[in-house]
């Protein structure tokens, strides 16, 4: 992500049914596109593009997850979000994302810095 989306980027991407149940469901464990598929009632290239949409805004994080047993490794995906808030100020409306961090993530942020 290269930059902060804006409110109207954001509030379209909310619109979307997908996006919410995605965002709610990845909220309580990472998953992967065929369980968010099923979950969301929707196709998987769906899923697929609403996954880009949201990675691109910044509010879920791509994971490989190792498969002990069968020695494959897979794709899940968790949200990073804990809260957007939007405020009417006099020059119009502000868009804040507050996201959340895992230690590792907060890790790697660290060991990239130096």
């Amino acid at each position: 992500m290269s930059e902060e989306p804006d409110v109207e980027t954001i509030g379209t991407l909310l619109e979307d049914s997908t996006v919410r149940t995605i965002l709610t469901q990845t909220s309580q464990e990472p998953m992967s596109a065929t369980t968010l598929s099923d979950r969301c009632d929707a196709s998987k290239p769906t899923v697929y593009r609403r996954l880009d949409d949201l990675r691109e805004c910044g509010l879920l994080v791509e994971r490989t997850k190792p498969d002990p047993d069968g020695g494959h490794h897979r794709t899940v995906y968790a949200t990073n979000l804990a809260r957007i808030t939007i405020e009417l100020e006099d020059d119009g409306l502000t868009l804040r994302i507050d996201r959340r961090t895992d230690i590792a993530d907060r890790f790697t942020d660290l060991i990239e810095g130096i």
